[in-house]
């Protein structure tokens, strides 16, 4: 932030230096340009998206030749993609005015998705487009792809992509809307400014999010080595017993009745608030006589609470030893542990991959997938003593604290990088030129 100075201009209805535009103010050496504007000259398919359907079909797939360049690769903003189907040389061919090169923007054309977008590494092979995808080239002469795409994903980010999708079965992008979009285009000195400060905050959000699979898949290899007890502590030595979670906790033990007195407020926890073992910080404060029906598990300090519909995709939370007043949906199952058993372990082996793998074998349903109480009841744990619990489940918090605190900081890059973009590339912060 040491590189940009702020306009002093504070009155919304007079700016000097800056012209009003249907994006708003924008300064007055910047020019609105059209989207297909910034395309190669005399490139005929600057702006293209993929083949026709019937044109580039499963038939057409082959094991190597030419990528086959998907949306899916696209929609976190970051150019990313484990495996590749092709098509063979003379398809391409074919269809050459769907290639895609490195360095273009690749759109997500359709779904739910679309609109997301990233740039095709520049030593990528030279690919072909699928059908839901679409590409944007950059004349790096005249624009840096960096910033037009940085504009592209605020759109996104900013939902203000919406304008550019047609109403049908399923939203898509309109590509004579998006050839038609203007954006406020500085000159060529300013926007590689801008766009290497975004990269910066790029690189900061992309190291941090490494960061946090690493200690993810260190986590998991110490649940695997300690929960199994494959790798104990010198200071144990006693054998571990196998036990049902119901002779290690209370499930579902208090609900609310239709007795209780309709004044009673609580805060309500549903399927939505549980992610990645947390319960979320803004749940919704309901009185008894107004909250849905399914609100009726009573949650204590200290209980674990347990997903039964969706069970491997909701997941599972400990509540935190100052929570109260909580009540959960009938969707999950909330276990309340007995003394001389360990809240903190068993709520990390519910993470376990002994206990996933019971509680695949369980679920029934396809649209609503869930498993019941009684399941609950009876799915097995392995368990030390007491001490050895609370060693293995201290090892396991640490490590989940880190991971959180990696989580924290990536929220506030991506919140930082947000509140920049909205300045820079808009002008209303403008950046010092070298």
């Amino acid at each position: 932030m040491t590189e940009v100075m702020e306009n002093s201009a504070k009155t919304m209805d007079q700016k000097p230096g800056y012209k009003l535009t249907k994006l708003g103010w924008i300064p007055e050496d910047w020019e609105m340009e059209q989207l297909d504007f910034v395309t190669p000259n005399g490139e005929k398919y600057g702006i293209v998206d993929g083949p026709f359907g019937s044109n580039l079909k499963t038939i057409h797939y082959r094991n190597s030749g030419v990528p086959i360049i998907t949306s899916g690769y696209v929609t976190e903003g970051v150019f990313h993609a484990d495996e590749y189907l092709y098509v063979d040389q003379e398809l391409f061919e074919r269809e050459k005015r769907s290639s895609v090169k490195g360095g273009d923007i690749v759109m997500a054309k359709i779904g739910a998705r679309c609109g997301a977008s990233a740039i095709l590494p520049k030593d990528h092979q030279t690919g072909i487009l699928s059908g839901n995808a679409l590409k944007i080239s950059v004349d790096e002469t005249r624009h840096s792809n960096f910033y037009v795409w940085s504009w592209l994903w605020y759109l996104y980010q900013t939902r203000k992509i919406e304008l550019l999708k047609t109403v049908g079965a399923q939203p898509a992008i309109s590509m004579s809307s998006l050839k038609k979009y203007k954006l406020p285009i500085p000159p060529l000195p300013e926007q590689q400014k801008i766009a290497q400060i975004l990269s910066t905050w790029d690189k900061a959000i992309t190291k941090t999010e490494e960061l946090i699979k690493q200690n993810q898949k260190r986590k998991q290899g110490l649940m695997q080595q300690l929960l199994t007890g494959k790798k104990r502590f010198r200071e144990f030595d006693k054998s571990w017993q196998v036990l049902k979670v119901k002779e290690v906790a209370d499930v579902d033990k208090e609900s609310l009745g239709s007795n209780t007195a309709t004044s009673y407020s609580f805060r309500y926890i549903s399927l939505s608030d549980v992610e990645d073992g947390r319960v979320s910080n803004s749940l919704p404060t309901l009185e008894f006589g107004l909250a849905p029906s399914r609100a009726r598990r009573i949650v204590k300090k200290g209980s674990v609470i347990m997903a039964t519909v969706r069970p491997n995709l909701q997941g599972f939370a400990k509540i935190k030893s100052d929570e109260n007043d909580l009540i959960a949906s009938t969707g999950f199952a909330v276990l309340d542990v007995r003394e001389n058993f360990s809240s903190n372990y068993l709520f990390h082996y519910l993470f376990s991959h002994h206990m996933t793998k019971q509680i695949d074998s369980l679920i029934v349903g396809s649209n609503y997938p869930a498993i019941n109480s009684k399941e609950v009841k009876n799915l097995k744990i392995n368990i030390p003593s007491y001490s050895e619990q609370q060693k293995i489940a201290s090892v396991l918090s640490s490590a989940d604290q880190e991971i959180n605190s990696l989580q924290n900081q990536l929220g506030k890059l991506k919140e930082q990088k947000k509140g920049l973009m909205q300045k820079l590339l808009t002008g209303e912060v403008r950046v010092k030129i070298d």
